[in-house]
């Protein structure tokens, strides 16, 4: 490939952009999404165990800390080469600034399994940033994102292939959005796109979309994560597809009732299947795109969860079932991805 030419950035270097396949665009191999207060050994809670699992994920059981805890890359290793059994290719881990970020660790998972691995950078929501931050500029944040995607993230010479996931709250601060215009100018110099983790009132993903816009994003290079945790009706769904962004459902696999973050009532499968659809029907194909977020040791197989294969094992046979076409699995597993992780 030659330098400078389209590729896709990988912890591994750069690769053909035809090379990587089906493609989960936002999940989590090593993160700490832990509250940055509960970050000692004496608050990780009880190990996941078959009798006290689905209480954890149910929220019954205080003190589950060390559910939230992503650090052992030998599980990670595992968790991937299942993925590739189920005929996943790639992986994007949008594990950024405040979650505790592992470029090494991610290398060495990526070398032992053969899957290609795609790192975020920038900064999670406000909460979860360093405190120095408070006092960093636009034009600071932005060096560093341009310096994650051009030369190395966090200390390292891993390059990030994408920028985020860039945290916001609803509302969102001052210091989220001067982190979120930084993230605009890295687009601008670098060409990468942008993921956002939205905050969770329904209209916040509009807000931040407006706000790029307004700043001069490539909106089909920005991609707005949790639609099915954040977006619920048609109307505001359609609003922010017109916008020209690309909608992440990227939930798959969770579907209980109880969700821990806020009283919503969480989709199935299904359900975000059908909103697929209509917006598939609209025009909308290649502003789609589907992952499962893993950020939870419950939702690994190592703990009796559906891991990273979900989708490939499970979702995809589902969408054949109700009438998704070869070309449209294609577009949302293959070809949107490769188009928002090639960097010209």
């Amino acid at each position: 490939m030659a330098a400078g030419g389209p590729r896709v950035q990988t912890v591994l270097g750069p690769i053909a952009p035809e090379a990587l396949g089906p493609t989960l665009m936002h999940e989590h191999l090593l993160c700490d999404i832990r509250p940055p207060g509960k970050r000692t050994p004496a608050a990780l809670g009880p190990e996941l165990q078959l009798d006290n699992v689905w209480a954890i994920d149910y929220g019954t059981v205080e003190g589950a800390a060390r559910n939230y805890l992503l650090d052992a890359p030998d599980v990670a290793t595992d968790e991937v080469r299942r993925m590739l059994a189920a005929g996943g290719r790639s992986v994007v881990d949008l594990s950024c600034g405040g979650l505790s970020p592992d470029p090494a660790g991610l290398v060495a998972i990526a070398r032992a399994t053969g899957a290609h691995v795609v790192m975020g950078c920038g900064h999670y929501v406000h909460d979860y940033q360093d405190p120095a931050n408070a006092g960093r500029s636009v034009e600071d944040f932005a060096e560093e994102m341009v310096e994650s995607v051009t030369d190395g993230t966090w200390g390292t010479d891993v390059r990030a292939g994408i920028i985020g996931e860039i945290g916001c709250q609803a509302p969102w601060t001052p210091q989220e959005q001067r982190v979120m215009l930084g993230a605009v100018l890295a687009q601008r110099q670098t060409g990468a796109a942008i993921n956002v983790h939205p905050g969770r009132h329904p209209d916040q993903p509009q807000e931040v979309a407006d706000f790029i816009r307004v700043k001069g994003g490539r909106m089909d290079r920005v991609i707005i994560s949790h639609i099915d945790r954040t977006v619920f009706d048609d109307e505001r769904l359609r609003r922010l597809a017109d916008t020209g962004c690309v909608l992440e459902w990227d939930l798959f696999g969770q579907e209980s009732s109880y969700y821990r973050l806020a009283d919503i009532d969480m989709p199935n499968d299904a359900v975000r299947l059908r909103a697929i659809r209509g917006l598939i029907a609209r025009g909308h194909l290649a502003q789609v795109l589907i992952s499962h977020d893993i950020c939870y040791r419950s939702r690994l197989v190592r703990w009796g969860g559906h891991g990273y294969g979900h989708i490939f094992a499970n979702v995809v046979p589902m969408m054949r079932r109700r009438g998704f076409s070869d070309v449209e699995i294609q577009a949302i597993l293959v070809d949107n991805p490769r188009r928002l992780l090639t960097i010209a």
